[in-house]
């Protein structure tokens, strides 16, 4: 019997385990995941050589702001550089500074008159709430009751009015950032109350193309087809967006140091000047808004239909399948590593000749990831033995489990579950509020400001192990942990939200040190939700990570996405108030569906409030009374004895947004 048991330990063909344990995580795709295909991505797009265009970046540098003085520039200054620019034989200007303020020095009727005579794209910005009115689209749409399922804004900010029915088009310009905060898509038009509104790009090839409208088709799926009809079919994908062809560059000039002639070629004024814009994280590094824009229009204008197909992802899974299954028959051959390495170089090869050839996006980092890990297990098949078992645990659990816990499993270790259980859990999300003023704060200084970044999660790791938490990963400057496993803790939910509060306590106590540094003060979102998912050891053989899985995790982070919007610092799910009321005081916020969920959750927060008020306010905001229920909001923001008075605040402001057609008594949430 041992003998047959050792054998099935060390045959190689318990890598068939592995290969599903990969083909799991594949079929998941967890934010990891996504983020290295992405980033693989990112090498083809950006392998090609790099080609000019006809597209003019004009730029309000520090040499412009020496000569003209402070910004803002009296705007009949703008009008001046206009004019400029069409005498400098410019085609089409696009003047992407938003003007949604009156000149203060009086330069609007001049800059009005200009863009009545010289055609100018201005840009608008998509918000939570309208200033001014956006000029009404131009645009066509089959599938009007499909509008959900495209990127929807609550509201837009536009230019003042005659600034904007003066100019020739208005696009959005707005980005669009993957998982990862990188900027590879853009969509080319937005949603907001019922109409659609173009992208700068989209804007400006309409006007090139001499049409007065674009056309969507839509269907369940979102986007199903677009165009402009004298630019014909635009491919995008379901949200209406472009992979961006970054080969295509654009020349940059100083506004105070203009070309002889742009050729009749596209004109785009921005902001460089340190101060008035900040660059964003594209494929190809850090570029500025208008040169985002400029690699668009140049993309779809060149015809350049760069996709991700279909069948992509049942490619690569199948693949990654049957390739594994060879993998292991290799590794029984002495030479097998030959063919393996083949396998590899020929996978890598195809997915370069389907871009070079098509276009296509196929992913090589997992399969090859994937197949290495089956490969490796193939000859690695010795299991860890009851010698070394503590070793292992002490170096799995060490950093993200107090020393007490890790004890506790090294005397016990069949306390972990190889495969995950189900099991209730309080899992905690927590996020810094004010990283972007942090990261201005040091600019170049990446050490610097990974140095903070990691005195700050030090000081929060610190308060999680002290509650006897688990630490379950960093996520940017994000953080999750867990209560309730490895280990059983019956309140779980209770440590859960008094570590919340205490790490607050502690955030207080690290701003006070680093403001003595002149470091700008950080602050924080946590979200708390308490729920059945599965918990265990997750991955191969070789690595794996204690770690959790399920919508109850899905839901926690995003509560913690809603304590902005909410104005509180935490966010409980419904199962974690009911645990911890009776030892801690809780309000209830809103019956809230997160997004991506159709089904509406309660939420609650920590803090003080009339019961009896909120209890009115309550009533009237689920009966849609929002009248009353924004009385109820004001007479609790003039009471001392409050505590969430921002909650009541930011509450008012969606009142007067105006209520919600076919409302339920659930906000439907449209940011994560």
């Amino acid at each position: 019997m041992k003998k047959t048991l050792t054998k099935l330990l060390l045959s190689p063909w318990l890598a068939l385990i592995t290969l599903s344990l990969v083909l799991g995580l594949r079929l998941a795709d967890p934010t990891f995941v996504e983020s290295v295909r992405l980033r693989y991505f990112d090498t083809l797009i950006t392998s090609k050589a790099a080609t000019k265009n006809n597209i003019n970046i004009v730029e309000i540098d520090e040499a412009t702001l020496n000569r003209y003085g402070q910004w803002p520039f009296k705007r009949d200054q703008y009008a001046n550089l206009v004019g400029e620019l069409y005498a400098h034989n410019a085609g089409l200007v696009v003047w992407n500074i938003m003007m949604p303020e009156r000149d203060r020095l009086g330069g609007d009727a001049a800059l009005t008159s200009t863009l009545k005579d010289k055609p100018v794209v201005l840009v608008n910005m998509p918000a939570n709430a309208n200033k001014n009115t956006a000029r009404k689209p131009g645009s066509a749409i089959i599938g009007a009751e499909h509008m959900d399922k495209i990127i929807n804004y609550p509201g837009i900010i536009a230019n003042i009015p005659e600034l904007e029915n003066a100019a020739a088009g208005v696009g959005i310009a707005n980005t669009l950032p993957e998982i990862d905060g990188v900027n590879r898509r853009l969509p080319l038009f937005v949603g907001s109350n019922n109409n659609l509104y173009p992208s700068v790009s989209l804007e400006v090839l309409r006007l090139l193309a001499g049409d007065n409208t674009f056309q969507v088709k839509l269907n369940e799926n979102g986007v199903e087809k677009m165009r402009i009809p004298s630019f014909n079919v635009i491919p995008t994908d379901s949200l209406g967006r472009v992979w961006i062809d970054w080969s295509q560059t654009s020349n940059h000039y100083s506004a105070v140091k203009l070309p002889q002639d742009f050729n009749r070629g596209i004109v785009i004024v921005g902001l460089t000047a340190a101060g008035l814009s900040n660059p964003v994280p594209t494929a190809s590094g850090a570029v500025y808004p208008q040169d985002l824009q400029a690699s668009v229009i140049a993309t779809i204008s060149n015809g350049i239909n760069i996709q991700r197909p279909d069948w992509a992802d049942g490619a690569e899974i199948l693949g990654v399948l049957l390739l594994g299954i060879i993998a292991i028959f290799l590794t029984r051959w002495t030479y097998g590593f030959i063919p393996f390495i083949g396998i590899l170089y020929g996978i890598y090869a195809y997915s370069g000749f389907m871009y070079a050839k098509e276009l296509y996006l196929i992913d090589v980092s997992f399969p090859i990831v994937a197949l290495a890990l089956v490969y490796i297990h193939s000859y690695t098949v010795k299991f860890i033995t009851e010698l070394n078992a503590k070793l292992q645990i002490k170096k799995q659990f060490g950093t993200y489990l107090s020393p007490k816990m890790v004890e506790q499993l090294q005397k016990n270790p069949e306390l972990l579950k190889l495969g995950g259980e189900t099991r209730e859990l309080s899992i905690m999300f927590t996020d810094v509020r004010g990283f972007t003023t942090i990261s201005e704060h040091y600019g170049k200084d990446v050490q610097g400001l990974t140095k903070i970044m990691n005195r700050y999660m030090t000081a929060m790791t610190k308060r999680i192990l002290e509650y006897e938490g688990t630490l379950d990963k960093y996520i940017g400057d994000a953080q999750m942990a867990f209560w309730n496993a490895p280990l059983d803790d019956k309140a779980h939910a209770l440590h859960a939200v008094q570590c919340a509060q205490e790490m607050l306590n502690d955030l207080e106590g690290f701003n006070a040190e680093i403001a003595q540094e002149g470091i700008p003060a950080f602050g924080m979102g946590l979200g708390i939700n308490t729920a059945d998912v599965v918990v265990g050891n997750m991955g191969s053989t070789q690595r794996f990570d204690y770690t959790c899985l399920g919508d109850g995790v899905n839901l926690a982070s995003r509560l913690e996405g809603q304590s902005k919007p909410y104005g509180v610092k935490i966010v409980l799910g419904s199962r974690t108030a009911e645990l911890v009321r009776d030892e801690i005081s809780v309000v209830e916020l809103d019956t809230i569906a997160v997004k991506g969920k159709n089904e509406g959750v309660k939420i609650f927060t920590i803090g003080h409030t009339i019961a009896y008020m909120h209890n009115e306010y309550l009533k009237e905001y689920y009966r849609g009374n929002w009248t009353k229920a924004r009385a109820w909001a004001e007479k609790m923001i003039n009471n001392d004895e409050v505590t969430i008075k921002d909650y009541y605040k930011n509450m008012i402001e969606r009142f007067d947004e105006g209520l919600p057609a076919n409302w339920d008594g659930v906000y439907r949430a449209t940011s994560k």
